[in-house]
C-alpha cells in the first residue's frame, strides 16, 4: 500500500536524521492499518544507506526485522513460497537474544543498523524485559523502530526510552482514494460500506474489501440495530465469518463491531449511550487480546454478537 497521512511522521523522522544526534530509540504509534510497519522499513532502509550509495528497496543485512514467526514447519513453507500463513501469537525471548547476539557485531555495511518490531504490542513478556537492556544500552550505531498499534500494552519503561510518533487516522476522502488506487474492482457500495467501516485506518478499508466483509457488516449493524433475542442473527454472525477463521479475519471482524458501535455513539440517543460505552470497551479488550489469546472461533463471534445485540434499542417500553 502506498504511503498515506505521513508527512508529519516523516518530517520529525528527516528533522532527527539531519540533527547532531538521532535518538537510539523510536516508537511509531497509531492503530492498526496506518501503514506503520511500511514507514518503518522505509526509514529502517534510509537509515542504513550509506551516502553516494543507492537507495535500497529489499532485505539488507543491516535491517533487522523481528515479526511473530510461522506457527509451524508447514506455515513456515507457506511463507517461504510466498504463500498466506499464519503465525506465531508473540515474538518470543529466543528471537530477542538472537537479536542481541547480532548487536555484539559491527553493522555488516555501513555504520549503522536499524532493527524494526513488528508489532513490539506482540513481544512476550520475557522478550520485552530482555529489549529493555537493549534500549537502556544501545550499542553504537543501532537503532530501534517499534511498531506499535496499542502502546499502552508496551512497560512504561520500554515507552520512556522512545520517541514516540503518532499516526493520525485519514479522512474519508483519503481511505476512499487509496481503495481506488489499491482495490481497483471494489464498486462504489463496497468502497462506501468499507470507508464507514474503517474508523480512519486504510488498512482495515482494504480488509474489509479483500475478506469480503460486507454481508458480515450488513449482519452487524441488524444486532445493534434489532437486537438479536432469539439468538438468530447470532447463528448468522457465525456463518459469515466462517466456521475456521484465520486470525486476520478474526481481528477484522473485531475492527468491524467496533466501527459500528463508535458509529451509533456519534448519533444516538443519548440513553443508550452507557450501554454503547461498555460494548465499545469490552470490543477494544477482546481487540488487545486476540493477537495473543486462543480464541475459540465460535465464542468470540458470539460474545460480538452479544455485545452488538446489548446496545439496540428496546422496541417496546418496558412494564413492572
Amino acid at each position: 500500500m502506498t504511503l498515506s497521512g505521513h508527512d508529519e511522521a516523516w518530517r520529525q523522522w528527516h528533522a532527527a536524521v539531519a540533527g547532531p544526534r538521532l535518538h537510539h530509540a523510536w516508537m511509531l504509534a497509531g492503530p492498526r492499518g496506518l501503514g506503520k510497519a511500511a514507514f518503518a522499513m522505509q526509514a529502517a532502509r534510509e537509515l542504513v544507506t550509506e551516502p553516494g550509495a543507492a537507495r535500497i528497496t529489499g532485505d539488507h543485512p543491516d535491517v533487522i526485522v523481528l515479526e511473530p514467526l510461522p506457527a509451524t514447519a508447514d506455515d513456515e513453507k507457506k511463507r517461504d513460497e510466498g504463500k498466506p500463513y499464519q503465525t506465531k501469537r508473540n515474538i518470543t525471548v529466543d528471537q530477542i537474544r538472537a537479536m542481541q547476539q547480532r548487536l555484539t557485531t559491527r553493522p555488516t555495511l555501513g555504520s549503522r543498523r536499524a532493527i524494526v518490531i513488528d508489532p513490539a504490542d506482540d513481544l512476550e513478556k520475557g522478550a520485552a524485559n530482555a529489549l529493555l537492556k537493549s534500549l537502556e544500552e544501545p550499542p553504537a550505531g543501532s537503532f530501534f523502530l517499534l511498531v506499535a498499534h496499542r502502546p499502552g500494552r508496551l512497560l512504561p519503561t520500554i515507552r520512556s526510552r522512545c520517541r514516540i510518533v503518532r499516526f493520525p487516522r485519514l479522512g474519508d476522502a483519503e481511505i476512499d482514494a487509496i481503495l481506488r488506487r489499491e482495490a481497483p474492482r471494489a464498486d462504489d457500495a463496497v468502497r462506501q460500506a468499507a470507508i464507514a467501516a474503517a474508523g480512519g485506518s486504510p488498512g482495515v478499508a482494504l480488509d474489509f474489501v479483500e475478506l469480503d466483509l460486507a454481508e458480515l457488516h450488513r449482519l452487524m449493524r441488524e444486532v445493534a440495530d434489532q437486537g438479536d433475542p432469539d439468538f438468530a442473527r447470532r447463528g448468522r454472525l457465525a456463518e459469515a465469518i466462517g466456521t475456521r477463521p484465520d486470525r486476520r479475519r478474526q481481528l477484522a471482524a473485531i475492527d468491524l463491531a467496533r466501527a459500528v458501535v463508535a458509529g451509533r455513539m456519534r448519533a444516538t440517543d443519548v440513553a443508550v449511550l452507557p450501554a454503547l460505552s461498555e460494548a465499545h470497551a469490552q470490543l477494544v479488550r477482546l481487540a488487545a487480546q486476540a493477537p495473543t489469546y486462543n480464541f475459540d472461533p465460535g465464542l468470540l463471534v458470539m460474545e460480538i454478537g452479544t455485545l452488538l445485540a446489548s446496545v439496540a434499542m428496546p422496541r417496546e417500553p418496558v412494564h413492572g
